[in-house]
């Protein structure tokens, strides 16, 4: 059982690195993730409730870290569909004060379950035998509503507690990220109305002006080389509409490239084309 849950969560995570996890998800990809992750689950509860003889300790590990992972992910995608498919039309300000709502629902969650959120992130176990052992269940712990719901085979209900912590805490850096973008497009819209009218957009790959980004600063023409990468990103994202998020983690990324220079030897190699062509008429 042990070597077979090892090699279902490699195969999830694996899965989960074809997606960009710290952009933005769409509905497509969420449902898709939603019905990959279900199937994981179902197989998963095959082959537990197969087991015979399984000792307590081995059910209070499946139950606190192995199946609340995958759990903690759907619930994840789920919230992020229902989000997106919920997302008012509207201003920059209408779109903060939803996300804004969303955030504080997590903080509800957090307040309402505070005993048993303590437990969990301090790592005890003293109560792990209540909280991870199927039919253990006390009235007196009180119980949320979900535990007259759950497939008492395959779940403590608190299994599903741990996995919406994991989900809550996925999502509070969602949320952030999609006010950080907000905001920031709130800024570049500003200081664009500061510029003379253009009609400019950026409609190459975004990883190819953060490539000629971090060419500007590397060649040191640009105010005799004190302007930093902050500087030199936040001008093209002015003057080209464009938020170029994280920059740094696609900069990362670039490194690890075969080509590195994809994007600027394209733009050299049209170049020369152009001038190869302008010589022969």
């Amino acid at each position: 059982m042990k070597e077979y849950l090892s090699q279902k969560l490699k195969e999830v995570h694996l899965e989960l690195e074809t997606i960009d996890m710290d952009s933005e998800i769409s509905i497509e990809v969420a449902v898709s993730m939603i019905e990959y992750l279900e199937n994981c689950l179902a197989d998963i509860r095959k082959v537990f409730l197969s087991l015979k003889n399984m000792g307590e300790e081995e059910e209070i590990i499946f139950f606190k870290e192995i199946k609340p992972e995958i759990l903690g992910f759907i619930l994840y995608f789920n919230k992020i569909l229902t989000i997106e498919l919920k997302c008012p039309n509207g201003s920059n300000d209408t779109l903060a004060e939803y996300y804004q709502k969303e955030l504080d629902s997590l903080t509800y969650f957090f307040e309402r379950n505070l005993d048993f959120y303590q437990y969990y992130r301090s790592k005890s176990t003293h109560m792990d035998g209540r909280y991870f052992i199927r039919n253990k269940r006390s009235h007196l712990l009180c119980l949320d509503s979900v535990h007259y719901v759950i497939d008492p085979e395959f779940s403590t209900g608190y299994d599903y507690k741990v996995a919406k912590i994991l989900c809550n805490e996925m999502l509070r850096i969602y949320l952030n990220k999609k006010m950080h973008a907000l905001d920031k497009q709130t800024l570049i819209n500003k200081n664009r109305s500061s510029l003379p009218a253009n009609n400019l957009k950026w409609t190459g790959p975004k990883t190819a002006l953060i490539e000629i980004g971090y060419g500007f600063e590397s060649s040191k023409y640009v105010n005799r080389g004190n302007a930093n990468i902050k500087e030199i990103m936040i001008m093209l994202e002015i003057m080209f509409n464009i938020d170029l998020g994280e920059y740094y983690r696609e900069y990362i990324s670039i490194k690890g490239r075969a080509d590195r220079t994809k994007h600027l030897n394209i733009i050299i190699e049209r170049l020369l084309k152009r001038m190869d062509e302008d010589d022969s008429q």
